[in-house]
């Protein structure tokens, strides 16, 4: 009620706060709340002696995500195969919710199959329906977009690969999705990471560019397949230089700052008209740079993305030891 006005909210509020009050000590009664937006409640009902407790729910680290697929895969019949600490690795950032849904996925996909036990493959495959949308079966892509979409996926794996400090190849494919990828390359941490590096950022940014170096160096065109490219790379290049200070020139300076951080997490600049300016030049400069970067790696190991582009042309899905395979033979 921000106009003083005594509407229900506030009657609401204030029978609340007196309720909570009013208790004895030894009555029993326990309140429990919940919400998403901890930012927008009124501080008579935050301030210490209201609630006694406040139980952040963050999503679950890697342990977390086992525990949780432990709860979930008792509910069907896996096979001895199935590591869930393998599919946990893969599912990393996924909610609870997501990661029941992971498991229900896996149980339709091999009852459609005509299996009653779930298998590794059928996990495996339902992350990727969870990430990137079911296959699309009647999407047929013309020989020629077949092609770019291998180079482009082999560009994003192969400098992954040839960088340090960058997440393992785990697979890559060339199958449409319904989310409307043409294809992706999937990399899986070994753990969970919580600090990121300027390099590893960095790297980050060269890896989402590599698909489309790979298509202007091969092709000498481009295609629109890199949207998503584009928006990943900007997205942490804008977050390095106004939240995470890797700049010299604006130092520790916070240019943005995050609202409504449990839903979605939207950033707001706090910055003057001229500064917005400085720090959209500094965005493509460092995305430019590491486009370059790509490029050169690319045009340094032109032989190996040929042969590997074509491999993943004829297969079109290959795993991450495929992968490396072919990448270290001489």
């Amino acid at each position: 009620g921000q106009m003083g006005g005594n509407d229900e909210r506030e009657q609401t509020l204030n029978q609340l706060l007196t309720e909570m009050d009013g208790f004895e000590g030894n009555n029993g009664v326990i309140i429990l709340a919940a919400t998403n937006r901890p930012e927008s409640l009124d501080p008579a009902l935050t301030r210490p002696g209201r609630f006694d407790r406040r139980v952040p729910v963050e999503l679950p680290d890697l342990a977390g995500r086992e525990a949780i697929l432990k709860v979930h895969a008792k509910k069907i019949k896996a096979s001895d195969d199935v590591d869930l600490h393998t599919i946990a690795r893969m599912a990393s950032g996924a909610s609870g919710a997501e990661l029941a849904n992971i498991i229900n996925e896996a149980a339709l996909r091999a009852v459609r199959s005509g299996r009653t036990v779930v298998n590794e493959s059928d996990l495996e495959e339902s992350i990727e329906v969870v990430i990137a949308g079911y296959q699309k079966k009647n999407a047929v892509l013309s020989d020629q977009e077949k092609k770019v979409v291998a180079y482009h996926e082999i560009g994003h794996a192969l400098v992954a690969a040839l960088q340090s400090h960058s997440a393992p190849v785990q697979k890559i494919t060339i199958i449409p999705r319904t989310s409307g990828a043409l294809g992706y390359t999937m990399q899986v941490e070994q753990g969970d990471k919580y600090l990121m590096t300027k390099k590893e950022l960095e790297n980050k940014i060269v890896t989402f560019t590599g698909g489309r170096a790979a298509e202007e160096i091969v092709f000498g065109e481009i295609t629109t397949g890199a949207s998503n490219d584009i928006e990943q790379a900007t997205k942490i290049a804008r977050a390095m230089i106004t939240r995470y200070g890797m700049t010299d020139e604006f130092d520790m300076v916070a240019m943005e700052t995050v609202t409504n951080q449990y839903l979605g997490g939207d950033t707001s600049l706090s910055c003057s008209a001229d500064t917005q300016k400085e720090i959209d030049e500094k965005v493509v400069q460092l995305v430019k740079a590491e486009h370059e970067k790509a490029r050169k790696i690319l045009s340094e190991n032109r032989e190996k993305l040929d042969e590997l582009a074509m491999y993943l042309y004829e297969k079109e899905t290959i795993t991450g030891d495929e992968f490396m395979d072919i990448l270290d033979r001489k």
